[in-house]
């Protein structure tokens, strides 16, 4: 038994294979010392996810109103949180498929850290996914890939207040709120954790949206935005043997990604071949967000348009310290009010 809660938080509506999803969270919760599935959805769908579950161990519990958020993904996780039993909480999104090891493994690096960042891979892999899998290539280049799922210590989150709802990168936005705090995170590059595929019609829905979050990381999406008009530039004065370079320098860049920390027993290689073609859908979709950015005020998402792809680690840094500061005083007032009254 593993001393950890499993948290699963459901935005918005229906997960893709629900049979295939209980299934796997029945297998898994004899090995984990809680299961939750904090559920956003509707009144019918989620009383069809109830009686799903029912009769098993796990927990189903809606969405504690008073943390409903813009990003639905964090009111979901900010809610088990509060009522998770251990320490140690492994956050996965519903297409998450951990094996007990791996579960294990981020619960013991737990131990040492405050924030665990597992690496993904797709299993299976259709078109989409193998294409997509070159964004993972390239940021285990640059501080390991985002996954969707993450280990972190109840207490820290506990004790920053939680995570800011409205981030758009709300795993990015966890980890540097633990970072402010002080936590320490680990990025075990050799430690993978399936992720099914979302369906194509949702990967096509995703391109800008993720290229949106670029905006958190404003260094990374000035280089993007540079990619484009420099292409441009060579290809009218006839530099196609510099273009050709570069493609080639692109694919052995996501090579050398997939061949740190074990990859490629989980990586294709087809994935550092397509590597280009990802880096130009890119090099177009952070001009479309910075398009959304400057003339909607922001990155459509539901029925709503949220404008924050993640705070700066120094504006956390910031709140955190405000919040310790007030943590500090809060007795003193009170002593003070008491003699007052008295």
């Amino acid at each position: 038994m593993i001393a950890a809660s499993y948290i699963m938080p459901i935005r918005h509506g229906a997960v893709e294979d629900t049979e295939e999803t209980w299934a796997y969270l029945r297998l898994l919760s004899p090995h984990v010392g809680e299961v939750i599935v904090v559920d956003g959805s509707p009144p019918e769908v989620f009383e069809a996810h109830a009686a799903a579950l029912r009769g098993s161990s796990i927990r189903h519990v809606p969405v504690d109103p008073e943390l409903v958020t813009p990003m639905g993904k964090v009111g979901g996780c900010l809610t088990g949180l509060r009522l998770a039993g251990h320490e140690c909480v492994v956050i996965a999104d519903d297409d998450i498929r951990y094996t007990p090891d791996a579960l294990a493994r981020v619960v013991t690096l737990l131990e040492g850290y405050h924030v665990v960042r597992p690496q993904n891979y797709f299993d299976p892999l259709p078109w989409h996914a193998r294409y997509d899998t070159a964004r993972t290539l390239f940021n285990r280049l640059s501080g390991g890939d985002w996954p969707g799922t993450l280990g972190v210590r109840r207490s820290v989150l506990r004790d920053t207040g939680g995570y800011d709802g409205g981030a758009m990168f709300e795993n990015l936005e966890l980890v540097r709120t633990v970072r402010a705090a002080e936590g320490k995170e680990a990025v075990p590059l050799d430690l993978f954790v399936a992720r099914r595929p979302p369906s194509a019609r949702h990967f096509f829905s995703q391109r800008v949206r993720q290229a949106y979050d670029e905006l958190a990381r404003p260094l990374r999406f000035g280089l993007f935005l540079t990619l484009l008009p420099l292409t441009v530039i060579l290809a009218q004065r006839g530099r196609g043997a510099a273009l050709v370079v570069a493609v080639g320098a692109f694919v052995v860049f996501a090579e050398a990604g997939r061949r740190r920390g074990r990859g490629t027993t989980v990586f294709p290689a087809t994935s550092s071949l397509l590597a280009p073609l990802w880096l130009a859908e890119r090099a177009v979709c952070v001009w479309l967000a910075l398009g959304a950015r400057l003339f909607l005020g922001g990155i459509p998402y539901r029925n709503s348009v949220l404008r924050l792809a993640a705070n700066s680690p120094k504006e956390l840094r910031r709140r955190h310290r405000a919040v310790a500061f007030a943590r500090r005083e809060a007795p003193l007032v009170l002593r003070r009010a008491c003699g007052n009254n008295t």
